[in-house]
């Protein structure tokens, strides 16, 4: 009796228990949902910068992961992952009973964790948001609920391509598509039985299996042997392809990414570029992009050479050099030098900025022309040279020398300060500063002296890719092409967006021509002739500051505009060991020659378009000044049939400020202008307005190394 009671008793308690459980059971099913946000690391897709060839990788950005649909995973590599991991993948409910009662036990009894998981637990473990990694019950439990529900709403195959997609390999490669690239060099479609056995064995110990050597080895081996048994065993595999598998060929291990020389100032621009058109760091990051840049990767370490084999290795270390080459017909920046990234994390080509000195008078030159000037025009080269604005501060030529009257050419070529200044006054520096502006310059560089009447003497400060940029457009007939990095961007999904740069017509085509032809003189016989390629037409100009604080030379051939410049960290003159101080004309010149030399190689010979007869045609009604009198007849002509014109030439105008102090700023760059603006006692010259002395053959010359 006693006995029969206490059963139903027991039998009372258990059904209690049970009907309890089951009701635990339902207010835990009913608040554990399935989360709605998936974990970011889980999804995200890094993305792959490549040079302009769209096949040499320049950089890796966020997690290597490439998403693929199940359809295009062979069925054997299916197989070996079910084999290995959850081989009642498509018939249990997402959930494995003797498995799970196996891993609470050891979590409950404190003792190492056991597998146990199915595709379906370890999924929602990984991919979901709100699930920690805590080896608790609770959180075994909540994974056991939402793994069932996950079973019940989604298809088994909509699980099987989020595991594959979302499970660590090793290697760094997250995903079966990154995992075939990083142990076997091949797509996910193309792997083979074994390697796709391996694949599977390594999830179990990705960071013991990702290199195995010795002892790990011979595990690794065990652990792909058990695989393909196991193919065997559940039917994917019959006997004789079990037998005939042989340990695949692991491909080397790479270390991992590391950016070296110019990558980072790269990246850096790319980067940068991106934000502009809209792409947030996120979306670089974990987006999956594939983004082709317009850097050549060979025309990169040219830029390179030319300035390492150019410069002695006495240059002092405060002289920084840069360099930058842009393709007049695209705007497309295809190569640059920013110095070293070791020494400071701003480039010289993109970031920093000084003053353009001489390279800044072509614009003024343009916009003269555009506006119904032409090349025989007459200036005013005499020296000094007092402007109304500010008639206590003469303006004068290196060393005092007066020129007189002289057409536009002859100004170029012997680069007359008080010419370009007269010039300047004639149609108005709101004209020179819309030329320089619409060529690329941005107007914020150049609103700060826009009224002083040097202001076409080059006194803005720009960057050596601004000042490339603003030379292709004469290259490419008066149109200017927006400069830019990034040619194409493609989404995970596959969309393609292809930059379409802004263009913008500058000057008119005969404008451009003639332009051009007053730069070529410079090359020909002017301040530049160390910058010469004998092999085809060169337009250029020279640029110095005052004190030599910053040297230009800008040049270009009808397919590709470069500019070189010189400056020094603490805007002191430009000085190089056994070469003395600097001129635009001499290392940044050579420099120039020797990366255009290589770049040119193999490239057909194009000739620039011819000048107008006498300057005249093409150009508005307008009828300006001219100093035409007593003038002979004048007819441009491409032969170079003397070496320089008659008399010394002008060097480079010395009428501008300091160079800025090439230091970065709170935006990690140089400051965009750090130069005090003309003071209203002073609105013509600058301070240190006086020219360096010695004669235009010795400035301008190629230096040759004191004995």
């Amino acid at each position: 009796m006693r006995k029969r009671r206490l059963l139903r008793r027991l039998s009372i308690a258990v059904g209690v228990g049970v009907l309890l459980g089951v009701v635990l059971f339902g207010i835990a099913w009913a608040m554990t949902p399935i989360p709605d946000s998936t974990q970011k690391q889980a999804t995200a897709q890094g993305s792959v910068i490549y040079y302009r060839d769209g096949k040499s990788v320049l950089a890796r950005q966020g997690v290597d992961r490439r998403n693929v649909e199940l359809a295009k995973v062979p069925r054997h590599v299916r197989d070996a992952v079910i084999a290995a991991e959850n081989r009642s993948f498509y018939e249990d409910a997402g959930v494995s009973i003797k498995g799970t009662g196996r891993a609470l036990w050891s979590t409950i009894t404190g003792q190492q964790l056991q597998g146990g998981s199915t595709i379906t637990q370890q999924l929602v473990r990984n991919y979901y948001s709100g699930l920690s990694q805590e080896r608790t019950v609770t959180r075994k439990f909540k994974e056991i609920m939402i793994a069932i529900k996950v079973d019940q709403s989604k298809s088994k195959d909509w699980v099987l391509e989020q595991y594959l997609n979302t499970i660590y390999f090793g290697r760094g490669a997250n995903g079966i598509q990154a995992a075939a690239q990083a142990y076997f060099g091949k797509n996910v479609d193309k792997l083979t039985v074994a390697e796709g056995a391996y694949l599977a064995a390594v999830i179990q110990q990705p960071s013991r299996f990702a290199d195995p050597k010795g002892a790990d080895l011979t595990a690794a081996r065990a652990r792909w042997q058990a695989v393909v048994e196991a193919m065997g065993q559940t039917g994917a595999l019959d006997a004789q392809q079990v037998a005939a598998q042989t340990f695949p060929k692991l491909a080397k291990a790479k270390k991992p990414f590391v950016l070296k020389g110019q990558a980072q100032y790269m990246l850096d621009q790319v980067t940068a570029e991106l934000n502009r058109r809209g792409y947030s760091d996120e979306d670089i990051s974990s987006g999956g992009l594939r983004v082709v840049t317009t850097f050549d990767k060979k025309l990169m370490k040219a830029a390179e050479r030319a300035v390492r084999s150019v410069l002695p290795q006495a240059t002092p270390k405060k002289v920084r050099t840069g360099l930058a080459a842009v393709d007049p017909a695209t705007g497309e920046v295809v190569a640059f030098y920013g110095g070293d990234p070791e020494r400071s994390d701003y480039d010289n080509a993109f970031s920093a900025k000084v003053q353009a000195g001489s390279t800044f008078k072509p614009y003024a030159l343009a916009a003269a022309l555009n506006g119904g000037y032409d090349l025989s025009t007459r200036v005013d080269g005499n020296s000094p040279m007092r402007v109304a604005s500010d008639p206590r501060h003469p303006i004068p030529n290196d060393n005092g020398r007066s020129y007189g009257p002289i057409d536009l050419v002859q100004a170029t070529t012997n680069s007359v300060n008080t010419a370009f200044v007269d010039l300047g006054q004639k149609i108005g520096l709101d004209k020179v500063a819309a030329t320089a502006e619409a060529a690329g310059i941005p107007r914020a560089q150049l609103e700060r002296q826009r009224t002083a009447a040097s202001f076409p003497l080059g006194v803005a400060s720009v960057s050596a890719v601004q000042n490339a940029s603003g030379f292709s457009t004469f290259a490419n007939g008066g149109v200017h092409m927006e400069a830019h990095v990034v040619k194409s961007v493609t989404d995970a999904d596959g969309a393609k967006d292809v930059v379409k740069p802004a263009s913008t017509e500058v000057i008119g085509k005969q404008a451009a021509a003639d332009t051009v032809y007053a730069m070529e003189q410079v090359v020909q016989r002017g301040t530049g002739t160390a910058a010469r390629l004998y092999d085809r037409p060169v337009a250029g100009k020279t640029g110095t500051t005052d004190d030599s604080g910053a040297v230009w030379f800008n040049g270009f051939t009808p397919q590709l505009a470069v500019a070189v410049n010189m400056f020094r960290d603490d805007n002191k003159t430009v000085t190089i060991p056994g070469y003395g101080v600097q001129f635009g004309g001499q290392l940044p010149a050579q420099i120039w020659r020797a990366f255009m030399t290589e770049a040119m190689q193999g490239k057909p010979v194009e000739e620039f378009p011819e000048p107008s007869e006498r300057g005249y045609g093409g150009y508005d009604d307008a009828a300006p000044e001219r100093f035409d009198e007593d003038v002979p007849d004048w007819r441009p002509s491409r032969r170079p049939d003397d070496w320089r014109t008659d008399g010394p030439e002008e060097p480079e105008p010395s009428f501008s400020e300091p160079a800025p102090t090439a230091t970065p700023d709170d935006r990690g760059g140089v400051p965009d202008e750090t130069v005090a603006p003309p003071t209203p006692d002073d609105p013509a010259v600058p301070s240190g307005g006086t020219e360096r002395t010695g004669t235009p053959e010795q400035r301008d010359a190629p230096p040759s190394p004191a004995g």
